[in-house]
């Protein structure tokens, strides 16, 4: 029998119970992908990482990230956990006033800043895939069916619903107001159509904004819908808000400013678990030329799996 030791933390919120959980394995030697699949399973979060040393010569660490039912090549909230964890643990040189660190994930070699004070990491500040606009959906008479919605709740944004990857492909579905964002409900999608909708677009994630906010703080509230990979909604998910900032510069749906637009959004609340996460987008005219997500995490719980 062999113990592994693991740290769950709270990714994109700055006080417990809020952003999205995740459960961090720091040490992962040894553990078969099997095993780290029925580990993510037993854990049950949105979520789980395992960290390995890395093969690339250019990465400090390797992470494999689960789902409870699949692996994933790349996510948002948890690398951004993740690099907090490992800074948390002291196995970071941490420099002020910031340490940049690479891991190296299903999608290659990413680097995320870790933002230093007073020796503590305030915030991680991930850089994700060049972004890579794909196919728009033309037809939106299935989606509204999986979601609840009126097609003129999409339709009269003006904004096309489109496939957007900086790692991981998501789709991104404008919806006219905010109130009728915060009425769709997990548990009233036609989970089947929109399985359907979503693996005839080549993606598992349906990310719904609206550019109408209630927050003064917020540039846009969003809510994002995987039932496909055994989340029925997400509380933070920074892939998504990676993509989903790439979406609103390259269409101008919010001001542009170069060579860097910083956005916000705030997602979860609906699920009563409030996050943050912070977008930076730069652009050299039309072009979109990088993506970060940033945000803080905190501590929750640790423990040990015996085995």
């Amino acid at each position: 029998m062999r113990s592994y030791r693991f740290v769950q933390v709270d990714v994109f919120t700055r006080r417990p119970f809020g952003g999205n959980p995740l459960a961090v394995f720091h040490q992962a030697e040894g553990r078969t992908a099997e095993e780290m699949q029925q580990l993510a399973m037993e854990m049950n979060r949105s979520e789980t990482t395992f960290v390995l040393p890395s093969q690339a010569p250019d990465a400090e660490f390797r992470v494999r990230i689960f789902t409870p039912p699949a692996e994933l090549p790349f996510a948002g909230h948890p690398v951004v956990g993740t690099h907090w964890v490992l800074a948390h643990l002291g196995r970071v040189d941490l420099r002020e006033p910031v340490t940049t660190v690479r891991f190296e994930l299903g999608v290659g070699v990413l680097p995320a800043d870790l933002h230093v004070v007073g020796g503590r990491v305030e915030r991680v500040v991930m850089t994700q895939d060049r972004p890579s606009f794909l196919a728009m959906l033309e037809d939106v008479g299935e989606l509204v069916a999986g979601l609840g919605l009126s097609p003129q709740a999409i339709t009269e944004t003006g904004l096309p619903v489109q496939i957007v990857s900086t790692g991981i492909p998501q789709m991104m579905v404008p919806v006219r107001s905010l109130a009728e964002v915060q009425r769709l409900a997990s548990d009233q999608l036609d989970v089947a159509t929109l399985t359907r909708v979503c693996r005839a677009a080549g993606t598992d994630c349906v990310m719904v904004f609206s550019l109408e906010t209630e927050s003064a703080e917020a540039s846009v509230p969003t809510r994002m819908f995987a039932p496909s990979l055994g989340v029925p909604e997400d509380p933070a998910t920074g892939s998504a808000n990676g993509a989903l900032g790439a979406y609103l510069v390259h269409h101008r749906a919010v001001p542009v400013t170069e060579p860097t637009t910083c956005l916000t959004s705030e997602q979860g609340l609906e699920l009563g678990r409030p996050s943050r996460l912070y977008l930076e987008v730069d652009n050299r005219g039309e072009e979109v030329t990088a993506v970060r997500v940033g945000g803080q995490v905190v501590a929750i719980a640790e423990g040990e799996v015996r085995f």
